[in-house]
């Protein structure tokens, strides 16, 4: 039996490894931003304009939340549990968008875009269906995937309309509005479909330190 004063060694190296991936992503996005900084290109409005550096940077900063309060044996809440099933879902539609429709498009170099679109989204993706130490989310809960990409996308058509910079072409206000229309519907059901497969994925028991509790909590938060 382990010793309650002693860390499960699996538990420990999950929290390890979601600290360290969490750390090395946010190295990465710092790289990426020294590198447009170095060509005159380094407002931090544009950069962070993306969806993905947004989002990068905000499932980097649950997961190493995530790691710390395991290693320092306090109880990670539901919402933060929530959030990170939320930041997976996102992860999930930004690997989508950019493998299958914008492919090789931006300026940072290909590594740095294999990572962001690629192994990053991969590797929390597997955790979130591998690693069984989240509950059950509840469904009536899915709405809060909406918020954050709603009000992103407001402030991109805001800026589009009036310094004419968007992330992503296929926001550019010269389309038109069914078109602009068509993406934000699209982009916003990708984001429910995406969701909808992370709360199927948090009801699955997983292959790593299984919660013995997996029904719906019941407690305060999210």
């Amino acid at each position: 039996m382990t010793s309650p004063a002693i860390l499960p060694l699996s538990s420990s190296v999950m929290a390890i490894g979601r600290v360290a991936s969490g750390m090395i992503v946010m190295a990465v996005l710092v790289y990426a931003y020294v590198l447009r900084f170095s060509v005159g290109d380094g407002n931090l409005f544009d950069y962070f304009g993306y969806f993905t550096n947004q989002t990068s940077l905000i499932t980097c900063i649950l997961l190493v939340t995530t790691g710390v309060l395991v290693l320092t044996r306090r109880r990670v809440p539901l919402a933060l549990t929530t959030l990170r099933g939320i930041a997976t879902s996102y992860l999930l539609v930004v690997a989508v968008i950019y493998n299958l429709l914008v492919p090789g498009t931006g300026s940072a170099p290909p590594w740095v875009s294999a990572i962001l679109h690629v192994f990053f989204p991969l590797l929390v993706a597997l955790d979130w269906l591998l690693v069984g130490d989240r509950p059950r989310l509840r469904w009536r809960r899915l709405w809060l995937l909406l918020p954050y990409p709603a009000v992103w996308l407001g402030a991109v058509l805001v800026r589009g309309a009036t310094d004419g910079w968007v992330p992503y072409g296929f926001l550019l206000p010269e389309r038109g509005i069914a078109s602009l229309l068509a993406h934000i519907v699209a982009l916003l059901a990708a984001v429910l479909t995406a969701g909808a497969l992370a709360w199927m994925a948090s009801r699955g028991r997983g292959m790593f330190l299984r919660s013995g509790d997996q029904r719906p909590v019941t407690s305060m938060g999210l």
